[in-house]
């Protein structure tokens, strides 16, 4: 083993014994051994540490994995501690585990910890005994000085050796190296893409635990599939499987890996995998099925790309400007295949100016329509839901009032547009929007609350009675939730009825019962939902109208349309794009 070879010369001599007499299960002993460990299914001094118990120590006379508790991961940044809560980040950063508990002894919580040592900085060289014992005494908080040490070395990307002689220094002193300082060690090691040592914790580990946190699984498998030991990471994820479902971070890892080897089966067979288990996978990777099958033949490969790209279409995603790069080349790369991809706008009318195809309309069929309004009514406006935020005396009077003012050509979520700019009063906002939507002799419906009638600084009772004059409103309880009743208005007043909100009502979605019915609900949206931002001088609001065409991927077989953002966007966003790609096969 290598992970005290450097700091020890008596390690150094004891673990090269190991490797030139004996196997790796022999390593092991010795190496447990040599720190004083009584055996490996009583080692008291790593579950002390393992408060969550996701770690658990090999029991020999016990084999079949216990049940995983909640991974805790930690996204390592610059200047971060290791406690703030788990985020999926790009491919070019690290999501490191915590310490997988605190000793009971520690009287100070890893946030304060943070805060008072985040500026620590470590040594620029391996230490002695000595050395860093004055370092530790030295310390404001000596109890966890090791583990400050570890995260700063982690921060300042310190030199291996350096972390190597401070684990030498408290196995001489504990007898023994804690599971988080370990899985500490292990993050630098990625970080650095020091296969060899990743290996080495790694057989560590699978001596000393049963199974391991799902932050240490993840570290193993992204240190591992970036190397040429990529396939040792596919072992990895597949000891997970046997006790969790791998995280995205796992599955992605190994399924880059598996594409940068041109071993595009196997990617999709991941990729399919993770899907049929509810992962979610991010744009990167999907992005990476078009980077790497660039130029490479076979029918049943482009079936799964496009494949991909009716995923993109079903789950409503916009491939950032890269993202369509990537499939524009992937499209013109292929043998033979004679397809050519332009950016372009597509017309009011829904045709694309470079092919002329007719894009599909974004209105639903009589039957769809039907079918929605009645789920919506269900799952949404009558749904348990509904209730925790209005009452149902409230909302069968807004029933009633909607009843006897139908239809509505445009239903606006009045506390939505009024925060449109905050250096304006927010009756002013509305007002602007009202006297913009106004234009045509729209019919409007303004849902607001009730503290909109109070004469106050954002209020102004004059405005509110002029605004009452070209618009009707209802005022809903301060606490009560103003979607269901935009919904049920919009729907209510037909097929040309249009609504005005910055919600992207996800929760409403979620709320249907079947996959169908949220289907045709996104697509309602996508051509119902006015969006609206403040403009940069002149008119306070600008509008961007409904599209008569629907704002996702489609295909006719010899053509492909693609709408794509500038810029990559991590959460779904109401507003859809503008610009497309149009790839058509010229035959």
């Amino acid at each position: 083993m290598a992970l005290f070879s450097q700091t020890s010369q008596g390690f150094q001599a004891l673990l090269w014994k190991c490797h030139m007499f004996w196997p790796i299960s022999r390593c092991r002993q010795l190496f447990a051994a040599s720190f004083s460990i009584p055996n490996r299914e009583k080692i008291t001094s790593f579950s002390s540490v393992t408060s969550s118990s996701t770690a658990l120590p090999v029991d020999p006379k016990e084999t079949d994995a216990l049940p995983a508790k909640k991974r805790s991961e930690i996204d390592c940044k610059e200047g971060k501690g290791w406690d703030e809560e788990t985020k999926e980040i790009p491919e070019e950063k690290f999501r490191f585990p915590s310490s997988v508990g605190a000793a009971k002894k520690w009287s100070m919580s890893p946030v304060l910890s943070r805060h008072r040592f985040s500026n620590v900085q470590p040594p620029e060289k391996p230490l002695q005994d000595e050395e860093w014992n004055k370092l530790r005494e030295d310390f404001q908080s000596p109890e966890i000085f090791e583990e400050v040490m570890l995260n700063s070395m982690i921060r300042c990307n310190s030199p291996i050796d350096v972390a190597k002689s401070l684990l030498t220094h408290l196995a001489k002193r504990n007898g023994d190296i804690a599971y988080n300082m370990l899985v500490k060690y292990l993050t630098l090691c990625v970080q650095q893409g020091q296969v060899a040592e990743i290996c080495d914790v790694y057989d560590i580990m699978k001596a000393r635990f049963k199974m391991l946190e799902s932050g240490a699984y993840s570290l193993l498998i992204r240190g591992l599939s970036n190397s040429d030991q990529w396939r040792m990471a596919l072992t990895v994820l597949e000891e997970v499987k046997k006790i969790m479902i791998p995280s995205r971070t796992c599955y992605e890892a190994c399924i880059k890996a598996a594409s940068r080897h041109q071993e595009m089966k196997l990617a999709f067979e991941l990729y399919s995998e993770m899907l049929a288990k509810d992962v979610v996978p991010t744009l990167p990777v999907l992005q990476s099925f078009f980077d790497f099958s660039r130029g490479m033949k076979g029918a049943e490969l482009q079936k799964e790309l496009f494949g991909v790209l009716l995923y993109l279409r079903e789950n409503q995603i916009y491939p950032h400007r890269t993202f369509m790069q990537s499939i524009k080349l992937w499209f013109e790369s292929l043998p033979g295949g004679n397809w050519r991809g332009r950016l372009t706008k597509i017309k009011d009318s829904g045709q694309c100016p470079v092919c002329n195809h007719q894009l599909e309309d974004s209105n639903l069929t009589e039957e769809e329509y039907s079918h929605l309004s009645e789920r919506i009514m269900k799952d949404v406006i009558h749904g348990a839901d509904t209730f925790r935020k209005t009452s149902p005396q409230e909302l069968e009077a807004f029933q009633t009032f909607v009843e006897n003012r139908l239809p509505f050509d445009i239903v606006i979520d009045g506390l939505n547009v009024s925060h449109i700019k905050s250096r304006k009063m927010q009756c002013e906002n509305l007002f602007d929007a009202i006297n913009c939507l106004a234009k045509e002799n729209a019919r409007l419906l303004v849902l607001g609350r009730k503290h909109m009638l109070t004469n106050s600084s954002n209020w102004k009772r004059e405005i509110m009675k002029e605004m009452q004059s070209k618009a009707d409103f209802f005022f809903a309880e301060n606490i009560s939730e103003d979607d269901p009743f935009l919904l049920y208005a919009t729907l209510r007043s037909g097929k040309h009825c249009r609504f005005v909100s910055r919600d992207f009502l996800r929760d409403h979605k979620a709320c249907l019962s079947d996959s169908v019915t949220r289907h045709l609900f996104r697509k309602w949206q996508r051509g119902h939902q006015i969006a609206f931002f403040p403009a940069a001088a002149g008119r306070s609001i600008n509008f961007l109208p409904a599209l008569r065409y629907d704002c996702v991927v489609q295909t006719t077989g010899d053509t492909w349309h693609i709408p794509y953002k500038d810029v990559f966007e991590e959460k779904y966003s109401y507003q859809i794009p503008r610009k497309w790609l149009c790839i058509h096969q010229k035959l």
